[in-house]
């Protein structure tokens, strides 16, 4: 799901070092329980044998009061840890413009109803996704998970990437009951992004960046890959829990580009994205956009999603058997099917729906043509 980056180690680069000193500063207090000592946080932060350290938070008072209780009963698991260590925001120590993520940032910019309202943050942790995922029912509707370097982040085929600092990884919690919409939920998830994009761009008078969609699950700008999504789900109690993640380089141009080193270079601006207010608006953005998606289904933003995209008219080539040999034609993108796969038409004029054969790690290499009447 992640941007795939230099391995987290001391010496590989001074981005990373960098890291570990930011790591080091973290400072957490508890009654009775204190991480005071910087060199016992950085322990803490990079041995994969010692307790994973969560940080949680809530817009409201009543979100406060969920952290304290999920606190209070020990309710948050992640397989992989024998033991989690649980503190509320207020208990510790916060530093401001520092690389760690920064919560009263983040919640004076949101301003939904739902989602993005309760917040567990961690400095260093496997994966976000297996977080809301695997506590999910223990969790209020639209959770969300941050951290600031992740090296175990899931992709789709079981990819894993790693995400230094400079990142933006989130994944956040879903509830839904028709089953043939929660394909299209990965669009509506990758328009959130892109719009909140231009949102900030807007609101501050920049130049347009044009972070574009590539199907099904890709964020691209300039021609580079530059996040991604992930989407799960569970069926339970005749619901699907959804635990949706993106993951954006905002600010570490390795291994190839990041929002910022677009707007510094190319647009020659001296605004820098934060990860906190991307956060914030991607769900101001997401809230309103999903509560159309179930209300009045996915046709209703589909054109946009189409000027975001990538494919429009794009022309690929499809792989079909015939008898003990594969033919290769050659179709044009024309959308979306109501099931989520790419819309084409042959040179015969013949409508198809495109599948990917599962084995390609790009989804338009061994495409497969299903026709339809």
């Amino acid at each position: 799901m992640l941007l795939k980056s230099l391995r987290l180690s001391v010496g590989v680069s001074g981005h990373s070092r960098r890291a570990f000193v930011s790591l080091g500063r973290f400072i957490v207090s508890a009654k009775n329980k204190s991480l005071s000592s910087p060199a016992s946080v950085l322990e803490k932060a990079m041995d994969s044998n010692s307790p994973c350290v969560l940080v949680l938070s809530g817009k409201s008072s009543s979100e406060v009061e969920l952290a304290k209780s999920l606190k209070s009963n020990n309710t948050l698991k992640l397989l992989g840890y024998n033991e989690i260590e649980v503190f509320l925001d207020s208990e510790r120590e916060k530093q401001p413009n520092g690389d760690h993520f920064q919560t009263d940032s983040y919640f004076n910019s949101l301003s939904t109803n739902q989602f993005g309202r309760f917040l567990i943050w961690c400095a260093r942790m496997p994966s976000t996704h297996d977080v809301v995922s695997q506590n999910f029912c223990d969790l209020p509707l639209g959770t969300v998970c941050v951290a600031d370097i992740q090296f175990k982040g899931r992709g789709r085929s079981k990819n894993v990437w790693e995400s230094p600092i400079g990142c933006l990884m989130f994944s956040f919690t879903i509830q839904m009951e028709d089953g043939r919409v929660v394909p299209l939920l990965q669009y509506v998830v990758s328009l959130a992004i892109t719009e909140a994009i231009k949102d900030i761009c807007n609101h501050n008078g920049l130049p347009y960046l044009d972070v574009r969609i590539k199907w099904p699950n890709d964020l691209y700008l300039n021609g580079l890959k530059v996040g991604g999504i992930l989407c799960t789900s569970t069926y339970k109690s005749k619901k699907f829990n959804v635990s949706a993640g993106i993951g954006l380089n905002v600010d570490n141009d390795k291994p190839s580009i990041c929002l910022n080193s677009v707007l510094r270079e190319s647009l020659a601006v001296n605004y820098k994205f934060s990860r906190e207010v991307i956060l914030a608006a991607f769900f101001n953005k997401f809230e309103k956009l999903y509560s159309l998606f179930i209300n009045q289904g996915f046709h209703t933003m589909e054109e946009l999603y189409y000027q975001t995209w990538l494919h429009s008219g794009q022309r690929v080539i499809v792989q079909e058997k015939n008898e003990d040999q594969v033919v290769e034609n050659v179709v044009t993108i024309q959308g979306l099917t109501s099931s989520g796969y790419l819309l084409a038409v042959g040179d015969d004029n013949q409508m198809c729906e495109l599948h990917p054969d599962g084995n390609s790690f790009d989804f338009f290499k061994g495409l497969v043509r299903r026709k339809l009447e």
